[in-house]
Order: C-alpha cells, then structure tokens, then sequence
C-alpha cells in the first residue's frame, strides 16, 4: 500500500511539473522552406523566393532565423487583423533581438493593409543599406526616435494578393536599435497626415528580412499590446488668455468675452503640452461681424494646418480635423491671412480633442 501511494505520489509531482512548464506544453517548430500558421497565438511566416533559410518559432512570438545564398527572405511573427487602421486602437510592440546581418538585410515592423494594398515598414535597424533609396516626405518624432517617412512603389511583385503593383510606406529610425518599444499606431498616424492612407490592417508583425545576403537573428522578445482607441478629451483655451499680436488684435467684451481679429497679421498664439502623438480635431467658437465670409488660419509651429471658417453673427465651432500632432509642447496660432476688408473675426475659445 505504502508502495503504491508513493508512485502515485511521484506520478502527480511528475504531472505538474510538465503541465505546470509552459514550455513542455508547446515545443519550438522549426521551418526551411515556406510556411505559415499560429503558434502560440502568433501568427507566423516564413517565406522566400530561393536560397537557404532556417526559422526556428518559439512562445511569446520569439523566433531564431538563419539565411544564406538568398535572393529574398522573410521571417516574422506578429497578429493578423481584418480592421481598419484607425479602428484598432493602440498597437504597440517591445522587442529584443541579437542581430547580425551580413550585407543588405532589415530589423523592422512588418505588414500589410488592404483596400489599398500597401506594403509597410517600420524599420529598426538594418545592414549595409539603409533602405528603401528615396526622397523622405518629412521626419517624425515617435517613441522618442526620429523616423524619415518615404513611399515608394513595386511593379508586377509578389503581395498578400498575388503578383500585382502596390504602394509601400515606410518609416526609418536616423540611427539603428536593437530593442525598445515602437507604438505602431503613431506612425499609422504619421502616414496619414503625409496623405498615405492605410485601409484594413491584414498584419502587424516583427519582421526579419534579407536580400541578397546571409545572417541571423534571435527575436528574444516580441510583446504586442493593443488598448482601446484614446477617449475623447478636450483641452479648452480661451481665447482672451492667448498672448495677441498684429495690427489691431484686442479682447472684446461682445457678443462674448473673447477677441476681435480685424487685419490681416491679426493673431492669437499659446503654448500647447500635447499627451499624445495622434491626429487631434481643433475646433475655434466664432463668428463674424457680419453675412461675409470670414475666416481664421490654423498654425502649429509656424506650419498652417487648416482654416476655419464662419458667416455670420451667430457664434459655432468651426472644425479643423484630422490633425496630426507629436507628443509634446507646441505652439498654436490663429492667424487672419485673407481680410479684405470686409469682414471682421470674433474669437470666443479654442477647443482641442
């Protein structure tokens, strides 16, 4: 009896040490030729055009590759979607790797969107060439490092949707990295505010690539957190607070207390800490001083954004939407640009969310 209670005593530790070790559950998968699946609850590819490649596919979205002889290859893990961009919320990836590239190869964010099909990278660090030999369309700051933003585009390549022409949008780090945190969304975002549109994300994913080259890297970490899109708040800024300059800007008493902008250089400027790089809508409460057409330019940092417009006496909030701020403090204007003499600008408060 003694005897029997003991096996079954070392049968239940044997037991939970297997079912208690994440790893006994899954074992790594190792692929060397085209594939594709989940594991783990990444979504995982590995694919080529020829040469010899070696992906070795762990827990938690790590991976290991090997490439030599190759044309073209990529290795990557990541979550595929079927939403629109600015449906998803934030998406952010922190990451660790070793690599070691032998010639042309990228570290980078992955994926691609459709409806437009597009192509995109976010590119952390690279080998003997900083890709993709384009004029950038502008830098952005995210995540404390500065990208330069390109689009180019692949004629008759291989896609998501078979061999077809297609838009690839990038952002490239001035300076290469190993680790960190990148808010894929931000740079969604940044994109966006340059005129490159994304449609519905088909994947996001941490991304290996070589070309016409050899190495290896080990992904030793690969955390995709995604939270519910920002809530709406406001920052509201009355108008009679802004520091005026111009010709004839003063504060007024009627039909509210805020501003009267009369002139042409007529303005109203303050210092904004903004909590968050995302697209903002800015909306000014106005009016004019009578049924003409009056309106008021956006500036942030001295680059004009939008216009808001009023006709009429009655006060609104004229929008300015859609528009793209970093995190951080900026300077905001409303400027008079297009007086001619005929209308005159009320200003009651600006509202930002």
């Amino acid at each position: 009896m003694r005897l029997k209670k003991f096996f079954k005593l070392l049968l239940a530790v044997l037991m939970c040490v297997v079912l208690g070790n994440p790893f006994y559950a899954q074992a790594a998968i190792t692929l060397t030729s085209n594939a594709s699946g989940t594991y783990d609850g990444y979504y995982y590819e590995l694919w080529k055009d020829s040469g010899n490649t070696t992906m070795t596919v762990d827990t938690g979205g790590r991976f290991s590759c090997q490439w030599s002889n190759i044309n073209n290859a990529l290795f990557r893990t990541g979550k595929k979607f079927s939403t629109a961009w600015d449906q998803l919320g934030t998406v952010k990836i922190t990451y660790s790797a070793t690599y070691n590239p032998n010639g042309n190869s990228y570290l980078c964010i992955y994926g691609w969107s459709r409806n437009p099909l597009v192509e995109f990278y976010i590119v952390e660090s690279w080998g003997s060439w900083r890709p993709p030999g384009a004029t950038s369309l502008g830098t952005v700051t995210i995540d404390g490092g500065t990208y330069d933003i390109y689009k180019t585009t692949r004629v008759n390549q291989p896609s998501i949707e078979g061999t077809t022409t297609f838009d690839q949008y990038w952002s490239v780090r001035t300076s290469k990295r190993t680790s960190g945190t990148v808010t894929v969304t931000d740079h969604f975002k940044a994109w966006a505010a340059k005129g490159l549109n994304l449609g519905t994300i088909d994947q996001i994913t941490l991304c290996v690539e070589g070309y016409q080259s050899s190495g290896s890297a080990n992904i030793t970490q690969n955390t995709f957190s995604i939270t519910s899109s920002d809530s709406t708040t406001s920052t509201k800024i009355e108008c009679e607070n802004m520091t005026l300059s111009g010709p004839y800007a003063s504060k007024i008493t009627n039909p509210f207390n805020g501003i009267g902008l009369y002139a042409n250089g007529d303005k109203a400027s303050t210092t904004v800490n903004f909590s968050a790089s995302r697209n903002y809508t800015f909306k000014l409460r106005g009016c004019g001083n009578n049924n003409n057409l009056a309106s008021v330019d956006l500036y942030i940092d001295g680059q004009k954004k939008g216009t808001f417009y009023y006709q009429g006496t009655y006060p609104w909030e004229a929008p300015v939407e859609n528009v793209y701020v970093s995190a951080g403090s900026h300077k905001v204007e409303i400027v008079v640009n297009a007086d001619n003499g005929t209308w005159d600008v009320y200003a009651d408060y600006l509202l930002i969310q």
